[in-house]
C-alpha cells in the first residue's frame, strides 16, 4: 500500500509500527457552530481510509479530538448568554448527528481539551524542563528557534517566516515565529490551574497531548485539511519532538481544500454552505459519494449541478442493489451454468482493481469507477434467468466494495421513521389483494402512500418490486 506523506513529498510504502495495527490520528472541529460542507470532507475522507485499512484485516484506533474551549466558543457563548459548556454540548451533539448522517463511523475515542488538561499541562512542563519553551508574565511561549527541524512538515524557513511576521503583537516573544503553550484567563473566561497562571492552552498543544495519551509517542498516520499544515501540524510536529525525543507521525495525509462554484468558500461572498443544508438538500449519502467522486489531494468544486450529477450516480448503484435483491428472490436455485462460471471468474477482477485503486494512496475516484464497472456487469448478466449461486455471488461482491466505501445506508434524520422492508412487503401484499378484489382505488391509495413514504413499487412479470427514493 502506497500513501502521499505530505512530510516527504511522495508516495511511500505504509508500514506500520505494529503488525497489523493502525494508530490514526485526525483533527477534529472547535465546536462554537454546525459544521460547514469543507467541513464533512477530512470526516468522510479519513472515515473511508480507516474503513479500508478494517477491511483489509488491521485494527485500527482512530482518535479525533473535540476543540471545546476557544476563543470563537468563548465569544459565541458570551453573543447568546450562555455558559461554553452548554454551547459545547449542543454543537458536539450536532456535529456527532452530521457525521452519523454521513455515515462516518465514531471514533474510538473523541477526546476533549477541557477533559485533557493534566496531560496538556505536564507536556508544557517537559518542554519548559528540557529547554524548548519559556515564560513570560503567565503566558507559555514554545522556542521555535530551539527545535532545528522546525518548518520541515510545511517547508517553510524561519528566517523567512520570521522576516515576515508580525512582532507587534507580542513583543515579549523572544522570536516573531514562537507560539503560545499556555495563556492567562481574561475577565469571565474559562480557566485552569497551571505553575504559571489561571489560565488555558494554546491551540496546537491540545493535539499533542492527546496524541501522546490515547496512541504513544509515535503515531502511524497524522491526518487532516491542507489549511493545518501550517502552523497547527508543524507546531505538534515540534512540541511532541522536542518533549519526546521521537518521531511524532510516520506518515502525514491532507486533504484538498473544497471550493464553491470555483470560489473559495466564504461568507463574505455569500457562497457558505452548512452541511445540514446540503444533506437535507441532495441526502447525506449523496454528500458522501461527492466527496469521494475526487482523489483526496485533488482540489474539489461543488456546484448544484455537480451534486445533482452525484445524485443520479449514486442512483445508479442503489438502483444496482435493488435489482439484485429482487433478483435473488426470483432466481433459480440451479446449479451454475457454464457462462456463469466463466462469468464468475471474472467477477473476481473487479474486486482485485478496487484493491488496486485503494492501495495507490486510496484512489477512491477509480475505486468508484471500479464499483460502476460492477454496476454494468450485474445489470447485464445477475438478472432474470440467472442462478441462485451466480446471483449471490455478484450481490455480495457488490456490497463489499460499496460498503468499504459507505456509500449505501440509510442517511439523515429524514429517514428516521422510513417504513422497513417487511413492512413495505406488507403494504404491497395489501395491495396485490386490493387488485384482486378489484378495489383500484384502494390499489392506487397504498401506492400513493408508499411514494409518500419514499417508496416507489413497480409491477412486473415476476412480480411487484420496489426501490427506495
Amino acid at each position: 500500500m502506497k500513501i502521499y506523506n505530505t512530510l516527504t513529498k511522495q508516495k511511500e510504502t505504509f508500514k506500520p509500527i505494529e503488525e497489523n495495527k493502525v494508530r490514526m490520528y485526525v483533527c477534529g472541529p472547535t465546536v462554537y457552530n454546525l459544521i460547514h460542507i469543507g467541513n464533512a470532507r477530512p470526516y468522510i475522507v479519513f472515515d473511508t481510509v480507516r474503513r479500508y485499512f478494517e477491511a483489509i484485516g488491521y485494527d485500527v484506533n482512530y482518535v479525533q479530538n473535540f476543540t471545546d474551549v476557544d476563543d470563537k466558543i468563548i465569544n459565541k457563548a458570551n453573543e447568546e448568554g450562555r455558559s461554553t459548556t452548554e454551547l459545547v454540548e449542543e454543537y458536539i451533539s450536532e456535529t456527532l448527528q452530521d457525521a452519523k448522517n454521513l455515515n462516518v463511523k465514531r471514533a474510538t475515542h473523541h477526546p476533549r481539551v477541557t477533559e485533557e488538561m493534566d496531560g496538556i499541562i505536564k507536556l508544557i512542563e517537559t518542554l519548559i524542563q528540557k529547554g524548548f519553551a519559556y515564560e513570560v508574565e503567565g503566558t507559555v511561549y514554545f522556542d521555535t528557534t530551539a527545535f532545528n527541524e522546525y518548518g520541515k512538515l510545511s517547508k517553510k524557513v524561519l528566517d523567512e517566516l520570521e522576516a515576515g511576521a508580525r512582532i507587534e503583537v507580542a513583543q515579549e516573544k523572544k522570536n516573531p515565529m514562537d507560539f503560545v503553550l499556555w495563556k492567562p484567563k481574561k475577565d469571565g473566561e474559562p480557566y485552569w490551574e497551571s505553575p504559571w497562571s489561571e489560565g488555558r492552552p494554546g491551540w496546537h498543544i491540545e493535539c499533542s497531548a492527546m496524541c501522546k495519551k490515547y496512541l504513544g509517542e509515535t503515531i502511524d498516520i497524522h491526518a487532516g485539511g491542507e489549511d493545518l499544515v501550517f502552523p497547527h501540524h508543524e507546531n505538534e510536529i515540534a512540541q511532541s519532538e522536542a518533549a519526546n525525543g521521537k518521531t511524532f507521525s510516520n506518515y502525514w495525509m491532507h486533504n484538498s481544500f473544497l471550493n464553491i462554484d470555483n470560489h473559495k468558500m466564504s461568507k463574505s461572498l455569500g457562497n457558505f454552505k452548512v452541511l445540514r443544508d446540503v444533506g437535507e438538500a441532495f441526502g447525506y449519502d449523496t454528500v458522501r459519494f461527492f466527496m469521494l467522486s475526487a482523489h483526496y489531494r485533488s482540489p474539489l468544486n461543488y456546484s448544484n449541478d455537480l451534486m445533482e450529477a452525484a445524485k443520479n450516480g449514486l442512483e445508479r448503484i442503489k438502483t444496482c442493489k435493488s435489482n439484485l435483491e429482487f433478483a435473488l428472490i426470483h432466481a433459480k436455485g440451479e446449479p451454475l451454468t457454464n457462462e456463469e462460471t466463466v462469468l464468475l471468474e471474472e467477477l473476481k477482477g473487479f474486486e482485485v482493481k478496487f484493491h488496486e485503486a485503494m492501495q495507490d494512496d486510496f484512489n477512491t475516484a477509480d475505486a468508484i469507477s471500479v464499483v460502476f464497472e460492477l454496476v454494468k456487469f450485474a445489470n447485464t448478466y445477475a438478472k432474470e434467468g440467472a442462478t441462485k449461486d451466480f446471483t449471490q455471488a455478484v450481490y455480495d461482491e457488490f456490497m463489499k466494495l460499496v460498503n468499504i466505501l459507505g456509500l449505501i445506508y440509510e442517511s439523515g434524520e429524514e429517514k428516521a421513521h422510513a417504513l422497513s422492508d417487511d413492512e413495505v412487503q406488507e403494504y404491497i401484499a395489501k395491495r396485490t389483494a386490493a387488485k384482486k378484489a378489484r378495489d383500484f382505488a384502494e390499489a392506487d391509495r397504498i401506492r400513493e402512500f408508499l411514494k409518500e413514504q419514499g417508496v416507489l413499487i413497480e409491477d412486473t412479470r415476476e412480480g411487484v418490486r420496489f426501490k427506495r427514493i
